[in-house]
């Protein structure tokens, strides 16, 4: 349980309303680090630019930014 309450996903729209949308779609609902983060839109928008350019082609290899997403929540003290 979050200590501090997300967006409504439903009350979310423009940018942050798609980008919750099609996590919809692919994990059957928003993430919940996305709904904090679209409580500050600058916030949210910085996020997902350093998730696209994570999961553009580039140099670092899928399972290279599998292993830096649970090291991210290993430091966050996420149970990944």
């Amino acid at each position: 349980m979050a200590r501090i309450d997300g967006v409504d996903p439903k009350a979310a729209n423009g940018y942050i309303g798609k980008v919750l949308k099609a996590q919809e779609e692919v994990w059957g609902g928003p993430l919940l680090n996305h709904l904090l983060y679209a409580r500050r839109p600058a916030l949210f928008k910085a996020v997902r630019g350093m998730w696209s350019g994570l999961n553009k082609d580039g140099p670092l290899p899928e399972t290279l930014v599998a292993l830096i997403n649970r090291r991210v929540a290993a430091h966050n003290g996420c149970v990944f």
